[in-house]
């Protein structure tokens, strides 16, 4: 049977006009046979335990191309595949033998080579492509790694002291889910049920929005400057509110509701599922773009206003994925995402000016999750680009790194790793859950493999571990849909969740696709695009006048002008009238409609400055101290307030004229950390008149910074003509994630009338 169905692949490739044994082709590689072709380079499986390459790399890159992999551990405990073709099984092979390697000593996940230690959304999201599955227990290990003494998850380090600006903490709860539905395992539930619960509670009442979305930063694009324009500080991140993150959430709030499930609580369970929802909702409200079938990949400036109108393909993946994203738009968003040459990227179109690592960059553990999301939507050519994007730099580079430059492929970017854990789990995710698809669900084991055409033939899965059962998996022939199925010689219907309790000790399970062609799908390969530089602007007065003017951008077609996150005009020039009171930004627009980040925010609104009561010049330490008279020290009147956990709440009088809506924020300095980093974010709780009005985030603004004074997020408060009495003071969901020190000095108040 086998040597008949290669023989047909040979003839269906003939007669289509397509060079015989052509799995994938791309401008930028092809996959043909057992050997991966880029350029002059190529890779191929000398054997299934060894793959060689004649790759060459940039000189001088602080990684050495490795051009051969061989086994070095032994695998006969995991997973054993059999195929037609000795690369794909030397790529899985390299996946499992590279899995073996990341198992540190105390049973933990390393993050990658050059990595050490557990990461919160590293971890977790390898353990949902296929650790839960391979690795449960080093999974369960890992995941208590991320929980602090408070019983809460950990946010990783990141942008400006980590939570609650970096705010992707709770896919650690979709990652303890799918070790519950590989092990169904309840007392696991019991425990991480409670960690969920505090976690999600504690986001209530400090990371979510007006609108009712997560605030905070995009899910691992955790380097701002990479993602962001350059003007953006952590404390505006901090406000913005991303796509993937929010997708992510909602899966979330959908798995806590599943463990509550599980552990009888009903009312609990309808309760979680109900903002499961509402939050999915609203995130495809806020950031579907019709006019280009995919949603956009964050919000910013004043009140949110302004969406970020970039594809980002890790949140479209699980949009799709968790059924975020509505049934008939995931099939729009599968024809509509741009892919490149050498796969999907992190984003697009690329920032100009940044190099390459989130910008410029495909992630494999980011290009598997889209081409699991291609699998579902049906779309048979992106599966086999989005497989070809995973598995060409595996054996080219003989090893799994951690990401690559969209402009050629290589693996010269900012910063690199091999055997990174998240993409060996993509790659050995593809194989399982696609080719032999492997769906683990909460009652029981579904297969329902989705098998391009290229890749018909007949393969084995031998030796999987599933609930303490070994199940060999046999699949024959190609398409989208199973013509039959049969566990230990019985007939079971396709679609069928086979529950634990009917398998034996060791199984087999056959799988006979209908090898009916899957309808055909759009893939919308465009080039590697990168967009207009961000305009600087500014104010200036003329004639008594007001004028917003920037400079000219290279290229450009036209600006737009924004009042307030609005556009209010179109123009050629590089001037408008700015006489109206508010906060103005331009957009610089190329000929071919490509949009640039809005430039930083201009306000012309009337100030307001309180300071702080009973200021003085209290920061005395190691790295600074503040002289009286030193007109570099930043700050204003008298002084400042030093805050930190143990501080008495700081209670500011302010008086108003006129009733409105006013914006509210302070001027403040954190030296505790680096911009890009750690875990020392202040965080403090605002009162009016007793009444609750937000959260004051003021992020890290560098090591030992302390004469560098900005401006926190702003809050929205509503006031009447008079006294108000304005309290800021640490509540117990002001903690962060350092919980030790939550520090930072306050200069002045600062009211904005809208």
């Amino acid at each position: 049977m086998l040597n008949i169905l290669l023989m047909a692949s040979v003839m269906s490739g003939a007669l289509s006009g397509a060079a015989p044994n052509v799995i994938v082709e791309t401008d930028a590689y092809r996959w043909e046979g057992d050997t991966i072709f880029q350029s002059e380079f190529k890779a191929w499986a000398v054997s299934p335990e060894e793959i060689q390459s004649t790759y060459k790399g940039r000189p001088g890159y602080f990684m050495p191309v490795e051009q051969t992999w061989k086994r070095r551990n032994d695998l006969s405990s995991y997973p054993r595949l059999t195929t037609g073709n000795k690369l794909h099984e030397a790529i899985f092979n390299m996946g499992l033998d590279e899995m073996v390697n990341a198992v540190e000593p105390d049973t933990t996940l390393r993050t990658g080579k050059e990595w050490a230690g557990v990461w919160t959304r590293d971890v977790s999201y390898s353990i949902i492509l296929s650790m839960a599955a391979l690795q449960p227990e080093a999974s369960k290990i890992s995941l208590m790694k991320k929980v602090n003494p408070s019983g809460q998850i950990i946010q990783d380090t990141g942008s400006g002291g980590a939570w609650p600006v970096s705010t992707d903490r709770m896919v650690w709860t979709l990652a303890a889910w799918e070790i519950y539905k590989t092990t169904g395992d309840r007392k696991w539930i019991e425990k991480v049920y409670p960690i969920v619960v505090r976690s999600l509670e504690k986001d209530e009442k400090t990371v979510f929005s007006n609108k009712g979305l997560v605030k905070g930063e995009t899910s691992f694009i955790d380097w701002r400057e990479q993602s962001y324009p350059r003007w953006m500080q952590t404390a505006d991140i901090s406000q913005s509110e991303a796509m993937n993150t929010n997708m992510m959430y909602a899966a979330a709030l959908k798995a806590a509701s599943d463990m509550a499930a599980v552990l009888g609580k009903k009312k609990e369970s309808s309760e979680w599922l109900k903002k499961a929802e509402a939050l999915g909702k609203i995130v495809d409200d806020t950031f579907w773009m019709d006019d280009k079938g995919y949603h956009g990949m964050f919000t910013y400036g004043p009140d949110g206003n302004i969406l970020n109108p970039r594809a980002e393909s890790l949140g479209e993946s699980l949009g799709i994925l968790y059924d975020i994203t509505p049934a008939d738009k995931q099939m729009i968003a599968s024809q509509s995402f741009p892919q490149t040459p050498f796969g999907v990227p992190i984003f697009y179109p690329q920032i100009s000016d940044m190099p390459s690592y989130h910008n410029n960059g495909l992630w494999p553990f980011v290009a598997s999750f889209w081409t699991l999301a291609q699998a579902k939507a049906g779309n048979e050519d992106a599966v086999l680009q989005g497989i070809g994007s995973v598995f060409r730099p595996a054996a080219l580079f003989a090893t799994n790194k951690e990401n690559l430059n969209l402009d050629n492929g290589d693996f010269f970017t900012e910063l690199n790793s091999s055997n990174m854990l998240w993409s060996l789990s993509g790659n050995l995710a593809i194989t399982m859950r696609i080719l032999f698809g492997i769906h683990y669900e909460k009652d029981g084991l579904l297969i329902s493999p989705f098998v391009p055409e290229t890749l018909k033939g007949v393969r084995t899965l031998e030796n999987l571990d599933y609930r303490g059962k070994k199940i060999n998996i046999t699949v024959e022939g190609f398409g989208a849909n199973v013509k039959s199925i049969t566990l230990n010689g019985r007939n079971i219907k396709p679609g069928e969740v086979i529950a634990p309790s009917s398998l034996k000790s060791r199984n087999e399970i056959m799988v006979v696709m209908d090898d009916v062609r899957i309808p055909e799908m759009k893939v919308n390969n465009v080039a590697n695009l990168k967009a207009p530089l961000t305009p600087v602007a500014w104010f200036e007065t003329e004639g008594g006048k007001s004028y917003l003017r920037w400079n000219p951008i290279e290229y450009i077609g036209s600006y737009e002008v924004l009042l307030n996150g609005h556009k209010v005009g179109t123009t050629r020039t590089t001037s408008w009238d700015a006489s109206a009171p508010g906060v103005w930004q331009v957009v610089g627009i190329s000929g071919d409609g490509t949009p640039s980040f809005a430039s930083q925010p201009r306000d012309n609104r009337l100030l307001a400055v309180v300071e702080m009561p009973g200021e003085g010049l209290s920061m005395v330490s190691d790295e600074i101290s503040y002289p009286a008279t030193e007109p570099s020290a930043g700050y204003s009147g008298q002084g400042f307030v030093e805050v930190s956990g143990a501080s008495s709440p700081l209670e500011i009088n302010v008086t108003v004229d006129e009733a409105g809506d006013y914006d509210l924020s302070v001027i403040y300095a954190n030296g505790n950390g680096p911009v890009n980093t750690e875990n020392k974010a202040a965080v403090r709780s605002v009162a009016v008149d007793g009444e609750d009005a937000g959260t004051l985030i003021m992020p890290h603004r560098g090591v030992g910074n302390w004469n560098d004074w900005g401006e926190s997020n702003s809050l929205k408060v509503s006031l009447l003509p008079g006294n108000h009495l304005i309290s800021i003071s640490y509540m117990p969901e002001d903690e962060n994630m350092n919980i030790v020190t939550n520090h930072a000095l306050i200069d002045r108040l600062q009211l904005r009338k809208r």
